[in-house]
């Protein structure tokens, strides 16, 4: 299932190699703002949320931002039945940041 949303992105992490045991590992993770569950009484607030965004190479696309930005991300929602993960599909940055990083180049 797949969905968009205006969010908040607070930071990526590429990371990329081959753990001891030969597992090859080649992801991008990003943090995304996500609003605490203050239904208890017992949090208020933010915290960071992270998703895998693909192989490590989509870092590259948004490293030259300024974090935090806004942006459209889609999400897509998968389950293998007993578990659901949510991965991003695209992140599209609002259009102030975008032109904002076009004026610096």
């Amino acid at each position: 299932m797949r969905f968009k949303s205006q969010v908040k992105i607070l930071g990526m992490k590429s990371s990329k190699g081959q753990l001891e045991n030969g597992t090859v590992y080649d992801f991008t993770r990003v943090f995304i703002e996500t609003e605490l569950d203050a239904a208890t009484g017992k949090a208020k607030g933010f915290s960071a949320e992270d998703y895998k965004y693909g192989n490590s190479d989509n870092f590259g696309s948004f490293k030259h931002l300024e974090f935090p930005f806004f942006a459209e991300v889609e999400f897509d929602l998968v389950t293998s039945g007993s578990k659901s993960v949510t991965n991003i599909v695209s992140i599209t940055p609002s259009a102030r940041v975008a032109g904002a990083v076009l004026a610096q180049k």
